[in-house]
């Protein structure tokens, strides 16, 4: 008896095996297959992939890098979120990966060989703003940025009130620019601030940011020195696609009004009118401004 119940319960186990190898392993993959080729769904079943002259050159889901040989920007193209995934420029979809770093990343670490030094969020994004500012002809300056692009931050050393201020410094010293930088501020409640000698240990100091005066509402907007989670968003703010407009319009030598009726027209606004912010995707708006303004010479 015990047998045979023990025989039935093996035969209905493979009996339940098979059937629901044939409707999650055959039946369920070929329903979406099929549904993946009714049209409307097809392209981006295939990965949305984009072609010119008859080979693709990227897919509008993932984002890319529009730079020369030496990751330079090239002038006649509208550049790209910056991203983490992968060495080098970023973008690479088999790596996608973001910083891990937050707020709280205002701190460089600093050392005698660039291969062991790393720099801080804050000094990313200074940094990033300072290039794009110089690029795009408006003023790069963020809060909490020195003039030089890095983050605005001084290690204070002195006994600290009950407040955890230091009233009286007795040392106080720059520490994202490593000597001989001359740092962005002399003195600092009337003690001299020195440059930082890399390898130096400034963690028993206050790290102080200093928001400097540059405007609240900088010109280079935050989508253009942050990356995004993936590394790989392939749209970029409206408002960073409009900084770019007056530099593709010169070297392509056409009316800049040209070039922002091309970035309206490929401004997607929020999903379903709620979801997400309106977005410009990258590959596709320069896909269509070469195909109407191509590059001459």
């Amino acid at each position: 008896m015990r047998k045979t119940t023990w025989i039935r319960q093996h035969l209905a186990a493979l009996r339940a095996l098979l059937v629901l190898t044939v409707i999650t392993g055959i039946a369920y993959p070929v329903a979406v297959f099929v549904v993946a080729q009714v049209p409307g769904l097809h392209d981006k079943a295939e990965g949305s992939l984009l072609e010119r002259d008859g080979g693709i050159v990227g897919s509008s889901l993932i984002g890319q890098a529009f730079t020369d040989g030496n990751g330079n920007a090239l002038p006649q193209y509208f550049q790209s979120r910056p991203s983490s995934s992968g060495k080098g420029d970023g973008y690479d979809p088999t790596a996608t990966s973001f910083t891990n770093l937050g707020p709280e990343s205002i701190v460089d670490t600093l050392a005698a060989d660039p291969d062991d030094a790393k720099q801080s969020l804050l000094t990313q994004v200074c940094a990033r703003s300072k290039a794009i500012g110089e690029r795009e002809g408006v003023d790069g300056a963020r809060p909490y940025c020195t003039p030089s692009g890095v983050g605005a931050v001084l290690a204070v050393f002195g006994p600290r009130d009950a407040q955890g201020t230091v009233p009286t410094p007795s040392r106080v010293v720059s520490v994202n620019e490593p000597c001989p930088t001359t740092p962005f501020l002399t003195t600092y409640r009337g003690v001299h601030v020195d440059c930082a000698t890399p390898g130096d240990d400034y963690t028993p100091a206050l790290t102080l940011p200093v928001r400097g005066n540059a405007p609240a509402d900088p010109p280079v907007p935050p989508d253009a020195v942050v990356t995004s989670a993936s590394g790989l968003d392939p749209d970029i703010s409206p408002s960073y696609a409009t900084l770019q407009i007056p530099r593709i319009a010169k070297s392509r030598n056409i009316p800049e009004e040209e070039v922002h009726t091309l970035v309206t027209t490929h401004t997607a606004n929020r999903t379903l009118g709620f979801l997400g912010e309106p977005r410009v995707n990258v590959l596709e708006l320069n896909l269509d401004l070469d195909r109407k303004y191509p590059v001459k010479g």
